[in-house]
């Protein structure tokens, strides 16, 4: 049973939120981000990479980085920038994007939840990634980008935040400059807290959509936090992390495409005819998204194909293996490309389908060599990847909208 429980916010003034709102640390590199702090002096990339606010010969991991990450946050909050609510509550947040909108819980989940696999993974992580968020979260004592979790709808919760968006007005609502629309509320009525929290007490699974990283880093930091305690009683907020939390049934999940460099020495000649070893390829007229699982689009030499996975590649009840990434890879790119290991290889880059079709064709016409144009995983997939115990290969999902840091925030000392 999940443990999901309300928590006291420190957020932005409402007349600053739509500034202070930022993409998640880690869609830019250290130029992106300083440009973005420049664009915006109250972007909470300040915050989130406080590496933009020193010197280029700093590095980003270094100490003085984290200590000035709390400089800025704390002089913020003096600054009134920031403000701290009264009472704990949830807080309902909605994007939108392009007309379609997805609404959330935002609320604290269990560490012990994460330990004990009530709330599951589908991504390993990588230990210098987790790190750096690790002593981000330590240093300022608050956990600032939410991890993005989802769980099959619950009624009863659809009921509560159906009801709240139409009788109260929200704390926020503001449309970013990248125009995706955000509007927060909180809900703090007792009988209406007391709803959510039993609600989610009947769930029996919980997964983490993106921002494993961020997950794995705030366990950490909580496990630190015991030990230096040792008697910690398990009320402490540190035993609990930012999260909102998305019903199955309002997500999307974009494609998340691939790129590589070469053609394994091979000829284009060559290459098409080992595609055609397992999949039947077609030359299409155009660039076009795969419209079907096994299918993939394929863009090479001025050229879309559509590659379409033979019967006996689909039949498997693997859940990883049935996902069209791992087609891609165990048929493609390991066998006639030589990518043995995509996380770790330089010859394979991955493309986020916000970016589009065009942007494969600008890569493998730049500095890449052919492109692979994904059908989307679905959400039930990531649930049966998950629900097995098992990984997702690296890249095979890419969520929109992004949730924004800073406009929620949890403190785990109080």
């Amino acid at each position: 049973m999940a443990e999901i429980k309300p928590f006291v916010a420190v957020r932005p003034a409402e007349k600053f939120a739509d500034r202070v709102a930022a993409l998640p640390y880690d869609v830019y590199n250290r130029e992106e981000a300083k440009e973005e702090t420049q664009r915006e002096p109250l972007s909470f990339l300040k915050i989130d990479r406080a590496e933009t606010q020193l010197s280029d010969e700093v590095g980003t991991y270094d100490p003085q980085v984290y200590r000035k990450a709390d400089e800025i946050y704390r002089q913020m909050k003096r600054d009134h920038i920031f403000i701290e609510d009264m009472q704990p509550g949830y807080y309902i947040y909605q994007l939108t994007m392009d007309g379609r909108s997805q609404t959330g819980i935002a609320a604290c989940a269990s560490v012990d939840d994460y330990l004990n696999h009530v709330i599951k993974k589908h991504e390993n992580t990588r230990e210098e990634k987790e790190q750096d968020r690790i002593c981000h979260v330590d240093t300022l004592s608050a956990q600032t980008g939410p991890i993005f979790l989802a769980y099959r709808s619950q009624e009863a919760i659809n009921q509560v935040v159906d009801r709240v968006m139409k009788q109260k007005e929200p704390l926020y609502d503001f449309t970013a400059v990248d125009g995706i629309g955000h509007k927060v509320w909180k809900i703090e009525d007792s009988t209406d807290v007391e709803k959510i929290r039993k609600a989610f007490g009947a769930v029996q699974e919980i997964y983490i959509a993106d921002g494993h990283h961020r997950a794995a880093s705030a366990v950490k930091v909580s496990l630190k936090r015991r030990e230096e305690k040792k008697e910690y009683t398990g009320e402490e907020e540190f035993n609990y992390f930012l999260s909102v939390l998305f019903p199955d049934d309002q997500l999307m999940i974009m494609d998340y495409n691939r790129c590589v460099k070469d053609l394994n020495g091979l000829d284009k000649r060559t290459f098409l005819e080992k595609l055609e070893e397992n999949f039947t390829v077609t030359v299409l007229p155009g660039a076009e998204h795969p419209s079907a699982k096994g299918e993939i689009t394929m863009y090479l030499e001025k050229e879309w194909y559509l590659l379409r996975a033979k019967e006996s590649l689909l039949s498997t009840k693997d859940a990883v293996d049935a996902l069209d990434v791992s087609l891609l890879q165990k048929y493609v790119l390991q066998p006639v490309l030589g990518i043995d290991d995509p996380r770790l290889d330089a010859r394979i880059d991955f493309i986020g389908g916000i970016r589009g079709l065009k942007e494969l064709e600008r890569r493998a016409d730049q500095d890449m060599k052919v492109a692979f144009a994904m059908y989307p995983t679905s959400i039930a997939e990531l649930f049966a990847v998950a629900d097995a115990g098992l990984l997702m290969p690296p890249k095979s999902t890419w969520f929109e909208p992004k949730l924004r840091s800073g406009l929620l925030i949890h403190e785990i000392e109080r």
